[in-house]
């Protein structure tokens, strides 16, 4: 039988002192938030390419176009000359894919032209506002409904402003009617799309551990809702206006200051102090969700035809509040009143 034990004692005195020692690094989200998926995504989508890469990219675009259409011209020649039917089915199919080419141009020029449309109406908003001019007013509230004559979801809203326009003899009421009658849903559509795509960086941040899928996830859905709020006022952005309106989206944050997340707005968005209790990965997730909002809004002010004046501006604080109510556990903010982020 091994000899007992005696009994040892330990000095908590000085340096043994656990209180003394050190924190353990745990990766507190308030250090380490800082919603890098949504600067990565900024950062792409600012990047541009020297001269020197754009040169070499329009030559050897050129060079693979002109390879492409004189290997077709030969194929199809050659095919006609052996058989006349099958040269010209395949004669056909590459007038058809010529004319599809085509029109994707044109509805491409079409996107950048219906873009143009809306920064024209809102810069002529803004100064019809400026000077009080009713009758540059008039030209504005023309504008809006040769924009929205085709559009079933706003006829209620045309048919009151038919009908009340004639009662207002001051620029300001004039366009705050219109702005009031048109683009309150307007507004309420653009605010939901905000919030899925804010919801859907943050859940694919807070629970997807892949490297680069938060940064692919927030560059997408940033994408997605940018071209819709562009549909919601009347853009209808194409695949290269979508991406040149995400260019300018973040330009827009970048002049403004708008990219960095303030700890003011992460404790309101989160309640408190509740990132300091959870996980790293969920401190992103708010972050990304937050500048995804704040993204949105900038495309709101981009895309809408008018400047946000009788009614209030969106907060980002509510949208993410709202975004994110029980997916986390939180509870959705009250509509905003006014107001700006």
């Amino acid at each position: 039988m091994p000899p007992p034990r005696k009994p040892r004692l330990f000095d908590l005195e000085g340096e043994a002192d656990p209180s003394a020692a050190p924190p353990v690094p745990d990766g507190s989200p308030e250090a380490l938030a800082e919603g890098r998926a949504m600067q990565a995504a900024a950062n792409i989508a600012l990047r541009r390419a020297s001269p020197l890469t754009r040169l070499a990219g329009w030559v050897f675009g050129a060079l693979f176009s002109f390879v492409l259409s004189v290997a077709a011209w030969d194929f199809i020649t050659g095919l006609l000359t052996r058989n006349a039917v099958l040269g010209s089915i395949a004669l056909v199919l590459l007038s058809l894919a010529g004319a599809l080419a085509l029109v994707m141009v044109l509805r491409e020029f079409t996107a950048f032209l219906r873009l143009g449309r809306l920064d024209k109406l809102r810069a002529e908003a803004e100064a019809a506002h400026e000077v009080a001019d009713l009758a540059q007013a008039r030209g504005v509230v023309a504008g809006l409904e040769k924009l929205y004559a085709s559009r079933p979801d706003l006829r209620w809203g045309l048919t009151r402003l038919g009908e009340r326009r004639a009662e207002v003899f001051d620029a300001d009421g004039l366009l705050n009617l219109a702005e009031t009658e048109l683009l309150g849903n307007l507004d309420q559509a653009a605010r939901r799309e905000i919030e899925l795509a804010a919801r859907q960086v943050a859940t694919v941040t807070a629970l997807v551990p892949l490297a680069l899928a938060d940064v692919a996830m927030a560059l997408v859905a940033n994408l997605r809702m940018i071209r819709r709020i562009a549909e919601i006022y009347g853009g209808r952005a194409g695949s290269f206006g979508s991406w040149r309106l995400l260019k300018r989206v973040f330009t827009y944050l970048i002049a403004t200051g708008a990219v960095a997340l303030t700890d003011d707005m992460i404790g309101s968005v989160a309640g408190g102090g509740m990132l300091s209790k959870v996980s790293r990965r969920f401190g992103e997730g708010v972050v990304n969700g937050a500048l995804t909002a704040r993204v949105g809004l900038a495309a709101m002010e981009l895309c809408r035809p008018m400047p946000f004046v009788a009614l209030p501006r969106p907060k980002v604080t509510n949208l993410v509040s709202r975004a994110l109510a029980g997916l986390f556990g939180s509870r959705a903010a009250p509509e905003e009143t006014g107001g700006q982020a």
